[in-house]
C-alpha cells in the first residue's frame, strides 16, 4: 500500500521507520528542510521537505495513488487541513490525524476525518486504569463523540446488584452488552443478574453517562447529568 505521512517529528519518524520496515511503499513531508535532511540521510529520498497542507505538495507526493493519508504533526490545524485537503481533493480512501487537543476530536469526525489518533486520550485512559471503582472508565468515542463506549465496575454497595439487566432503569441510547465475570465474558442479556465484581461493558449517550452511572455505580454521577 502507499501512505503519505505528514510530519517528520518523533511520531511521523517513528511511523515511517515501522512502515518500512513492514514494506509499505511511502512518502513522508516535513516542511522543515533542516529536519527533512536529518530524516533523509537515515531512510533515503522518500522524504520531501514540503508542506503537506498544500494541494500542490500533496500532488507532488502522490496523492492522488495514496491508499492512507496519516497527518501526524504537532499542529491540530494542519493535521484536520492535511486530511481534507487528502480526502475532498483527491480522493484518498482512508485518512487518519493526530489529535492533540481532545476538544477538537468531534470537530476532526465531523469533518470527514476517517481515524482521530489523541496521544492525551489515550494517556488519560491508561491513568483511568488505576481511578478508583465507583468511576465510570471511558474506553472509546463513537458518531464523532456522541457515542461513548464506557466500563463499570459493580462494588459491594452497588444498586444494581441482584437485579436483573431488565429491571435497571436504562435512558434510550444506553444500553449493557457484556459482563465480564472473573475472566469470562458473557453477553447481557434481560435476565443477566449482576453480582459484585462484575465488570459491565455499555455503550452510552454521552448526556446520559450520569444516569447509567446511578443505575450501576450509586448516586456519586450525579453531577454528570449537569
Amino acid at each position: 500500500m502507499y501512505i503519505i505521512v505528514v510530519g517528520g517529528g518523533k511520531v511521523g519518524y517513528y511511523l515511517t521507520k515501522e512502515l518500512l520496515a513492514a514494506g509499505h511503499e511511502l512518502v513522508l513531508m516535513e516542511k522543515d528542510p533542516r529536519r527533512a535532511r536529518q530524516i533523509a540521510d537515515e531512510v533515503g529520498s522518500i522524504v520531501l521537505a514540503r508542506d503537506g497542507c498544500e494541494g500542490k505538495h500533496l500532488a507532488e507526493a502522490g496523492a492522488n495513488r495514496a491508499g492512507i493519508v496519516a497527518a501526524v504533526t504537532g499542529d491540530d490545524e494542519d493535521n484536520l487541513v492535511v486530511c481534507q485537503m487528502a480526502k475532498h481533493h483527491f480522493d484518498v480512501r482512508r485518512t487518519i490525524a493526530r489529535c492533540n487537543n481532545p476538544k477538537n476530536e468531534v470537530l476532526f469526525r465531523h469533518l470527514g476525518v476517517d481515524e482521530v489518533i489523541s496521544p492525551t486520550r489515550m494517556a488519560l485512559a491508561a491513568i483511568e486504569q488505576d481511578i478508583p471503582v465507583h468511576e465510570l472508565l471511558h474506553l472509546a468515542q463513537f458518531r464523532g463523540g456522541e457515542l461513548e463506549l464506557l466500563e463499570a465496575q459493580i462494588t459491594e454497595d452497588s444498586p444494581a446488584i441482584g437485579r436483573p439487566a431488565r429491571d435497571l432503569d436504562l435512558p434510550d441510547g444506553c444500553r449493557m452488552f457484556l459482563v465480564i465475570r472473573g475472566d469470562e465474558p458473557q453477553p447481557v442479556g434481560p435476565d443477566t443478574v449482576l453480582q459484585a465484581g462484575d465488570k459491565v461493558i455499555a455503550v452510552s449517550k454521552v448526556e446520559n453517562e450520569g444516569r447509567l452511572h446511578r443505575e450501576l455505580i450509586g448516586d456519586d454521577g450525579a453531577e454528570q447529568d449537569a
